[in-house]
């Protein structure tokens, strides 16, 4: 994020948080050098999901109004729908966890927009509609920039991205 200032015509972003005028959102932007369709397919296949997704499945029918579900060891970890789904460019879903702290949130919203531009494909992720002072956000914020990473790294070299180990 950048700082642009106040004022008129402009809008004050906070660059450590992404907070824009108290609004908790999450803006990620990656460039994934694969056709749209094998982005599309990463996104919503189960069996390369959890190649990439801490080995959870993302199982759905992909249909507008639809449940997505996060499965990971057999548990239904998370449960959206889908609120707008347009292959091979655009899905909107709710985001709702089902565990811990996190289940007593109301869903916020998760906003994926493909773009392809020759050999590269521009993915752009909104997440945002959180509940004040989300434990969720807190999460994602952390989760958003290693699961795309994670997607990019498969994609790219066609194996997964090695455990972050911190010191």
């Amino acid at each position: 994020m950048v700082a642009l200032g106040s004022g008129a015509g402009h809008t004050c972003v906070d660059q450590l948080s992404g907070d824009v005028m108290g609004e908790q959102r999450i803006e990620q932007t990656i460039y994934i050098k694969a056709p749209i369709e094998q982005v599309w397919d990463a996104l919503t296949n189960p069996d390369v999901t959890e190649q990439y997704w801490g080995k959870t499945r993302i199982e759905s029918d992909w249909k507008p109004h639809s449940t997505i579900r996060y499965v990971r060891d057999g548990q239904t970890m998370d449960e959206h729908v889908i609120l707008e789904i347009q292959a091979p460019a655009k899905l909107v879903h709710t985001f709702q966890p089902l565990f811990g702290d996190f289940q007593h949130e109301a869903p916020s919203k998760v906003s994926i927009t493909l773009q392809s531009g020759g050999e590269v494909v521009r993915l752009a992720l909104l997440h945002d509609h959180f509940a004040p002072e989300s434990k969720v956000y807190a999460a994602c914020r952390e989760g958003w920039p290693m699961i795309l990473s994670a997607l990019k790294t498969l994609l790219e070299t066609g194996g997964p991205l090695p455990e972050f180990q911190s010191t």
